[in-house]
């Protein structure tokens, strides 16, 4: 697989990285792997900005809607389907492209994963009482204690991702981040990072117009009728976990709309703070022509086989 070339498009929501990822694989003849853990499960169409019909049709797309919120799947599993999905793509492509705005997942697949040590069940299992008993301000909290420096970047709305720290914090007694950035396994391909990124109040503006697009493509009846099954992992989920306070009272509707807005920013200024620490990606205000960036793009790819 020498000189083949995985081009990882990232940067913070509402950027437009589908669209570029389309353009630079309609270019290459390729075909895109999303890394977006949200557009994984097929129920979760409106609220996670899945691909239009057009846009899926214009490239083939992998792991888009390809799983239920049944299903049990992590950033592990998905590290070993897309590497594996991959060696096949080389046979064809010698450029694949890669887009999405979960770093966690296009990480792996880019550098691989972290290795953490075993928890003892009985730790997750306390967790799991303390959410469900105290809700996850109880454990943002905690984790902001024991290890500030991950508190900072992580997802902190995200219960598996705060969960997933405190439990390696609470059974080692070290913090989770003192886990990260060991050195990994050298890939069998290149990879060149892309980002797409503008400013900040340019991608709040484009971050509330895109929800009340949602709203108004039918998101209150998506997330109305996912209620049922709200404890599932996948619908801890901006878009829904907001909604789902509609449904059972608590809040109204403007506001749960105005509560998707806030924390989808607050999503996007994590992205850009994980991203920014990555010196490896070359960075594109989401205005440039898409042409250079992939002349660019070609460019690197020269370089790289030179």
């Amino acid at each position: 697989m020498k000189g083949n070339t995985l081009i990882n498009i990232v940067g913070p929501t509402a950027t437009g990285k589908t669209s570029l990822a389309i353009s630079v694989a309609t270019h290459f003849k390729t075909e895109i792997i999303s890394s977006d853990s949200r557009q994984f499960y097929k129920e979760m169409k409106i609220g996670t900005a899945v691909p239009s019909e057009e846009e899926l049709a214009a490239a083939r797309h992998h792991f888009i809607r390809h799983l239920s919120i049944e299903d049990a799947y992590n950033v592990g599993m998905f590290e070993r389907d897309a590497l594996q999905l991959l060696e096949t793509l080389f046979l064809k492509h010698e450029v694949v492209v890669m887009a999405g705005g979960s770093g966690l997942y296009s990480n792996a697949v880019v550098q691989g994963l972290d290795e953490f040590p075993e928890v003892p069940p009985i730790v997750r299992k306390e967790l799991n009482e303390r959410l469900q008993q105290e809700g996850i301000a109880s454990l943002q909290s905690q984790l902001k204690i024991l290890d500030p420096g991950y508190y900072e970047q992580a997802d902190i709305e995200n219960p598996h991702r705060i969960m997933r720290a405190l439990e390696i914090c609470l059974a080692t007694g070290k913090p989770f981040s003192t886990f990260l950035n060991k050195p990994r396994p050298k890939r069998p391909f290149n990879s060149i990072n892309i980002g797409l990124t503008a400013d900040r109040k340019v991608i709040y503006d484009r971050i509330d117009q895109r929800v009340d697009i949602m709203v108004a493509n039918g998101l209150i009846e998506e997330a109305q009728a996912l209620h049922p099954k709200k404890h599932l992992n996948a619908l801890q989920t901006v878009g829904y976990r907001e909604l789902f306070n509609y449904f059972e009272g608590e809040w109204a509707l403007d506001f749960a709309i105005s509560e998707i807005k806030k924390n989808t920013r607050r999503f996007a200024k994590r992205q850009l703070t994980w991203y920014r620490k990555d010196e490896s990606i070359r960075w594109f205000e989401h205005e440039t022509a898409h042409q250079q960036i992939v002349e660019e793009i070609s460019s690197l790819i020269e370089k790289k086989e030179a």
